[in-house]
This record gives C-alpha cells, sequence and structure tokens, in this order.
C-alpha cells in the first residue's frame, strides 16, 4: 500500500508521546520519580509530541475539517475510538499534572489510569491496521505488540534522557529496545510467509468467477492507473524490503543500543548518548513504518492481476 507521511508520523511520534506520557505517570505515581521542573518540562514535551502526532493525522483525510466527526463512530470504528481515547488521555493527564503542580502530589490511582489509557491508546491505532482482513500481513496479534513495544521503547529512551542520574533507566531502556525488535523480527518472519492467498482469496474470487478453470487476465481492468491501483497496488516497498529492513534495524536498534550501553556501563554522559539515540530510534521508526505499509499486500490486487 502507499505509505502516507502524516500517517507514518502520526503512529510513530505520537507513539513515543504516549509512551512517556505512562512512564512518567507511573514513576511519579509510584515514587521512582519526584515532580520537579525537569520532569515537568518532559510531560509537557509529551504532551506536544502526542498532539503533534493526532494532528498531523489529519493532513491524511480528504477533508480535514471534518476530523471531528470520527469521534461519533466509536461503538464500531477503532480509529473513532482512538481518536476518544487519545483525547481522554491527554485530558487526564494535563489535569493529573494540574493537580500535581498545585498540590504537590496527585492520586496515585489517576497516574495508573492514565498509563493504562496510554497503552489502551496505542493498542487502539494499532487495531486500525490489524483488524483489515483484507491486508494479511497486518490482520496479527503481532501488529498492536509492535505498536506498543515500540511506543515503550522510544518513550524508555526519552524517560533515560530526563533522568540522567537513574542508571536503572538507561538498562530498562536496552531492555525494551530489544524486546521491541525482537517482536517486530517475529512480525517480519510471519510477513514474509502470508501472502494475498492468505485467507483464500484469488483472482477467481475478485472477479466473482469462482468454479471455473484456473483464470488470467486477458487484458488489464484499466488503461491508465486509478486510486486502487495508486494506493493499494504498491510495490516499490517490496522491491527493495531487505535492503530496508537493514537500514530500519541499523538505525532504530543497533545505534541507540550501542548509545544506551555506552552510557549504562563505560560512564558516557547520558545525556550525550540517550539524545542521538533518541534520534537513531526515531530515524530506524520512520523506515520500519514506511515498509509497514509499502510492503502491505491487500486483496484488491489480485484483481489487477498483481
Amino acid at each position: 500500500m502507499h505509505p502516507a507521511k502524516s500517517v507514518i508520523f502520526f503512529t510513530t511520534i505520537s507513539g513515543a508521546g504516549f509512551g512517556l506520557i505512562a512512564l512518567l505517570s507511573l514513576a511519579l505515581s509510584f515514587g521512582m520519580a519526584q515532580f520537579d521542573i525537569g520532569l515537568f518540562t518532559a510531560a509537557i514535551f509529551a504532551i506536544v509530541l502526542s498532539s503533534a502526532g493526532l494532528i498531523s493525522s489529519t493532513f491524511h483525510l480528504g477533508n480535514p475539517q471534518r476530523a471531528w466527526r470520527a469521534f461519533s463512530q466509536y461503538q464500531s470504528s477503532w480509529l473513532s475510538r482512538e481518536g476518544v481515547l487519545s483525547v481522554l488521555t491527554l485530558g487526564c493527564f494535563v489535569l493529573w499534572l494540574g493537580s500535581a503542580y498545585l498540590a504537590g502530589q496527585a492520586p496515585v490511582w489517576i497516574g495508573v489510569l492514565v498509563a493504562f489509557l496510554c497503552a489502551l491508546t496505542i493498542f487502539a491505532t494499532a487495531m486500525i491496521y490489524a483488524q483489515l482482513k483484507p491486508v494479511p500481513r497486518w490482520h496479527s496479534h503481532l501488529t498492536p505488540a509492535c505498536y506498543l513495544g515500540f511506543a515503550m521503547s522510544s518513550g524508555m529512551i526519552l524517560y533515560a534522557l530526563v533522568t540522567p542520574e537513574d542508571m536503572a533507566s538507561g538498562q530498562i531502556a536496552m531492555a525494551s529496545l530489544s524486546l521491541a525488535w525482537g517482536v517486530k523480527l517475529l512480525w517480519w518472519q510471519r510477513a514474509d510467509k502470508t501472502g494475498r492467498d492468505a485467507d483464500g482469496s484469488t483472482l477467481a474470487t475478485a472477479t466473482g468467477l469462482t468454479g471455473y478453470a484456473e483464470l488470467k487476465l486477458f487484458e488489464a481492468p484499466h488503461l491508465t492507473k486509478n486510486y486502487l491501483m495508486k494506493e493499494m497496488v504498491f510495490e516499490i516497498g517490496r522491491k527493495h524490503a531487505t535492503k530496508l529492513r537493514y537500514i530500519s534495524l541499523g538505525l532504530g536498534f543497533v545505534l541507540p543500543f550501542i548509545l544506551l550501553v555506552l552510557a549504562g556501563f563505560f560512564s558516557a554522559p547520558v545525556i550525550l548518548c540517550a539524545l542521538p539515540a533518541f534520534g537513531f530510534h526515531m530515524a530506524g521508526l520512520f523506515v520500519e513504518r514506511w515498509l509497514f505499509f509499502a510492503e502491505a499486500e491487500h486483496v484488491v490486487a489480485l484483481y489487477y492481476g498483481k
């Protein structure tokens, strides 16, 4: 499928923002961090990341000014649920931060609730794609696991950046990186074995001519490219998939992991290591997410003989 830059930006940046919000909420709730100007700045940054990602998602709509209507379909649409949950999560987090700033502390249960809502929001975002049976590569429980894993890893690197005195945060960031990319490797392994015919779809079912001999296209359905061929039958990504996977793995895992090892075990400055580690990680995630869309094969491609 054709990768939309706004959706790639949305799924990566908002995931990092909500991941950091969840970690800050849990750390403050259980006394693992103190509410000071550093954590307050990190909280504002997390809100900016989440909000920027959500706003960018509207650029993919035909009529962005009507984006508010998506909130009304929460009973049947994961897209609508994701929108409702994101607004609810950010609202609860802002109110919780405000009470912590004014009173010096905030109810623990609200912090835990915010962290849970963050996970639920990221899960809803992933389910927008994981629910789609016409795209067999996406239709897997590993899809939400990847989204949650990468939100955790990117959020954890940011958390290590704002708590440089806590060596354990850097070690947890390394573990979260390993876990997230381990799940992604499993996702890629499954994707390589999952084609458009995974659900039994064939050219015969695409054209409605089942029960006959093997079908072959005599002529293409269209003389020129149309919307479906541009958006759903995108092939460039699959031609360079192996190379791009190595690039995403190198940028998103290897380089950040090395930098975090330098900070955690060789006394290198955490700030000087965690900041570029986050930059490399996000660059790797952008490539990974581009591939997520570009490698996807929609069953409508069978109608065009692809």
